[in-house]
C-alpha cells in the first residue's frame, strides 16, 4: 500500500476533542514535534470559536516544549500521564487545569493494555524509516510506542530526516504477554537483545506521514561545580569501598542513573575513578556523560529507553555509528524499567532526591508537599528492586535557606525500606542494617549541613519514645518556617 504524505495541519484534523492520544519518545528524545504544534493551534482555534477541545495526553515520560509546552499553553490537555518536566504543564497541573496521574513508568504500558486508562484513539510516532508492510524504525526514544501503536485506532507518523535510517538495529522492540501467559523477560545482561529492530504495526492504521527535519529539544547540562563534583566523588569512593569489602564483585555491577546535572557529575566521577573498572549500564535515560565515557572506554555498553543527549552530541553519535552500533540499545520503557530485570541483574541505582528525611524516606516529586515538580518517573522502578539503591542530593538549596534533609519529608515517594544509601556533598550515610534511630544518627552526622545539624538533633529529643522517634506536632516545622519567613534556618524547637 502507498502512504499519504500530509501536512501537520491535516494530521491534526484526525485528532478530536476528548480523544486519548499516545505519543512516542521518552523525554524530548523521539517525541513528535510538528503535529503537536498543529494540535495546539487547532485547540486555540476551537476555544476561540467557543468550542471545547482537550485531549488525554499519554507519553513514555517527559517530552519537549513542542509537545508538553505547546499543548499546555493552548489549554488542550484534559489529563496527563505518566510524567512531565515542562514549566507550563507544571503550572496547569498545580492550578487544576489538567488532571495528572503520576505513575511508575514501567507500569504504564500494561495498565494501558489492561484498559485502566481508557481507550487509545490516536498514536503519533516519530520514525526515521517506514516500509510498505508497516515496519517502523524509531528515532532516539522508544517509550510506550509498541503498546500505543497496537491499541490505537489510527497512527500518524512524523518521518524525521534528522535521524538517519542507518540506525536500524539500535532498537530492541519487545512487549511481554499479559497474565496469565506472561513469561520471564529473557535479559540476562545489558547487551542481550530479545526482540525486533523494528516496530511492526498494521499499515492500514497509518492515515498519514508528515515529513520533518527537527532536532530533539534536549537542553545541555550545566558543567559540574564544586557541590555536584563532591557528590559524584562521594558516590564513586563509596562504591570503591564496597568493592574492597567484597560486596560488589571486581567486575562491578550494571549502573542505573537518573537524569540531570547531579547524575551527569556522578557518572563523570565513576569514569574518572581509577579503581572502578569499565562498566555496563541498564538504565532508562542515556545522557551526554555516557557517550563521553564510551569514547574513553569507561562504559562498555548501555541499554536504555532513550538517547537523551544534546543535538550536537547525537549528531556525532550518528556520524560514528560504526563505533556505537554495538554499544547501545534502546528498549520500550516496560523493559528498560522492568522491576524483574532490575532485581535479576543486580543493579546499582543512583537517583536524585528532592528532599530526604533523617529516617531515610525520600520525596522525589512535591515541593513543600503540595506542588508537583515533575513526577516519580522511573526512580521507583529501580529503587525498590536494586542490589544497592543510592539517592543523592545537595545538602542545602537556595543559598542555604532550604535544607534538603528534613525531620519528616513533606511527601513520600520512596520509603525507608527501599533506600539503602543517602549521599550529599558532605558525606555518605549507609543505612543498611540500621534501626530508625541509627539511620537518623548516621544521616545527621554525615549528610546534614552544619547550619541544620543542631536543629535535627533537637528534633530527635522531642519524641516521647516509640520505634521511630517522630514528633507529629513538629515534623514539618522546617517547611512551615520556610513558608512563613523564607528561611528554614529560623526554625526553633
Amino acid at each position: 500500500m502507498s502512504y499519504r504524505f500530509i501536512s501537520a495541519e491535516e494530521a491534526a484534523s484526525f485528532v478530536n476533542n476528548g480523544d486519548n492520544v499516545g505519543f512516542s519518545g521518552f523525554t524530548p528524545a523521539g517525541s513528535p514535534k510538528v503535529v503537536t504544534k498543529a494540535i495546539a493551534a487547532k485547540a486555540i482555534s476551537e476555544h476561540n470559536a467557543g468550542r471545547e477541545f482537550k485531549i488525554g495526553m499519554i507519553t513514555g515520560a517527559s517530552t519537549g516544549d513542542s509537545l508538553d509546552g505547546e499543548l499546555a499553553r493552548a489549554d488542550a490537555v484534559k489529563f496527563r500521564v505518566p510524567y512531565q518536566g515542562n514549566s507550563d504543564m507544571r503550572n496547569n497541573l498545580n492550578t487544576g487545569k489538567t488532571a495528572y496521574v503520576d505513575m511508575h513508568l514501567s507500569s504504564l504500558p500494561q495498565e494501558l493494555r489492561y484498559g485502566f486508562l481508557g481507550k487509545i484513539n490516536v498514536a503519533i510516532l516519530e520514525v526515521c524509516d517506514v516500509t510498505e508492510s508497516g515496519e517502523l524504525v524509531l528515532t532516539s526514544g522508544v517509550g510506550i510506542s509498541p503498546t500505543i501503536s497496537k491499541l490505537a485506532d489510527i497512527i500518524i507518523l512524523e518521518l524525521n530526516k534528522r535521524h538517519p535510517a542507518h540506525i536500524k538495529g539500535l532498537h530492541d522492540i519487545y512487549e511481554p504477554l499479559d497474565p496469565p501467559y506472561r513469561r520471564e523477560i529473557p535479559v540476562y545482561q545489558p547487551s542481550d537483545r530479545i526482540g525486533n529492530p523494528v516496530l511492526k504495526v498494521d499499515p492500514a492504521k497509518i492515515v498519514g506521514i508528515v515529513e520533518t527535519n527537527e532536532p530533539d529539544q534536549v537542553g545541555g547540562f550545566a558543567p559540574a561545580d564544586e557541590v555536584t563534583t563532591a557528590v559524584g566523588d562521594n558516590v564513586a569512593n563509596f562504591l570503591v569501598g564496597e568493592m574492597k569489602a567484597g560486596r560488589i564483585p571486581a567486575s562491578f555491577l550494571p549502573i542505573q542513573s537518573g537524569v540531570g546535572n547531579i547524575a551527569n557529575a556522578v557518572l563523570g566521577s565513576l569514569g574518572s575513578n581509577p579503581d572502578i573498572p569499565a562498566f555496563q549500564m541498564y538504565t532508562e535515560v542515556i545522557q551526554d556523560a555516557v557517550i563521553d565515557l564510551m569514547r574513553k572506554g569507561d562504559v562498555k555498553f548501555a541499554s536504555g529507553c532513550s538517547l537523551t543527549i544534546s543535538p550536537d552530541v547525537l549528531t556525532s553519535v550518528y556520524k560514528d555509528w560504526d563505533f556505537f552500533k554495538d554499544k547501545l540499545v534502546l528498549r520500550p520503557s516496560e523493559i528498560s524499567n522492568s522491576p524483574e530485570v532490575a532485581r535479576r541483574l543486580g543493579l546499582i541505582t543512583i537517583n536524585t532526591a528532592l528532599e530526604a528525611d533523617i529516617f531515610g524516606n525520600v520525596n522525589s516529586t512535591h515541593v513543600l508537599g503540595t506542588k508537583m515538580m515533575n513526577g516519580i518517573g522511573g526512580s521507583g522502578d529501580f529503587t525498590r528492586n536494586a542490589y544497592l539503591s543510592i539517592f543523592t542530593c545537595p545538602s542545602v538549596a537556595k543559598g542555604g535557606k532550604i535544607s534538603a534533609i528534613v525531620p519528616m519529608v513533606s511527601h513520600q515517594d520512596h520509603n525507608e525500606h527501599s533506600v539503602k544509601v543517602l549521599i550529599t556533598e558532605l558525606g555518605v550515610a549507609d543505612l543498611r542494617g540500621k534501626s530508625p534511630i541509627q539511620r537518623a544518627q548516621c544521616i545527621i552526622e554525615n549528610c546534614v549541613h552544619a547550619d541544620y545539624k543542631q536543629l535535627m538533633w533537637d528534633y530527635l529529643k522531642l519524641s516521647k519514645g516509640g520505634h521511630t522517634p517522630h514528633s507529629l506536632a513538629q515534623g514539618h516545622a522546617l517547611h512551615l518556617e520556610f513558608m512563613a519567613s523564607g528561611d528554614m534556618r529560623n526554625t526553633r524547637y
